[in-house]
């Protein structure tokens, strides 16, 4: 199950859709969706996170916290739509878009795909453009 938290005055337009489409995602790397934790937030929330968690004292656009077990996708993706709007602005793409890309690179962290190295990063892209070539 797929639930969207707000721990801001965000709210996805249309969080039907964008339930579907990462359902979509998922299935097609053989996965099936266990509990899927999305939690869209402000700067100052997610810094506190990277803080406490990770021991990074850096703005990020998203943490996830890794719940899988087998192919059952599972865990807690937290989201800073400030980030991701300026992302979005500086990459001169629209917000959904940039949005919709981050959200599935938490799910793609989950089926192992990684972004550490240069052809990490080259392969995650990869595998974002394939499930944004699902995206509606």
């Amino acid at each position: 199950m797929i639930r969207f938290n707000y721990e801001s005055d965000f709210r996805l337009a249309n969080e039907s859709a964008q339930e579907e489409w990462i359902k979509n995602c998922i299935q097609n790397y053989g996965y099936k969706i266990g509990d899927l934790n999305y939690i869209f937030c402000e700067d100052a929330y997610l810094l506190k996170l990277n803080q406490e968690f990770l021991q990074h004292d850096t703005l990020t656009d998203i943490i996830s916290f890794d719940y899988t077990l087998g192919k059952l996708i599972g865990g807690d993706i937290f989201i800073s739509v400030e980030r991701v709007q300026e992302n979005a602005e500086d990459l001169k793409m629209p917000f959904m878009e940039e949005l919709s890309r981050v959200m599935i690179h938490g799910v793609l962290h989950y089926m192992s795909y990684k972004d550490k190295t240069t052809a990490e990063k080259t392969e995650m892209r990869l595998q974002e453009d394939k499930c944004m070539s699902l995206y509606k």
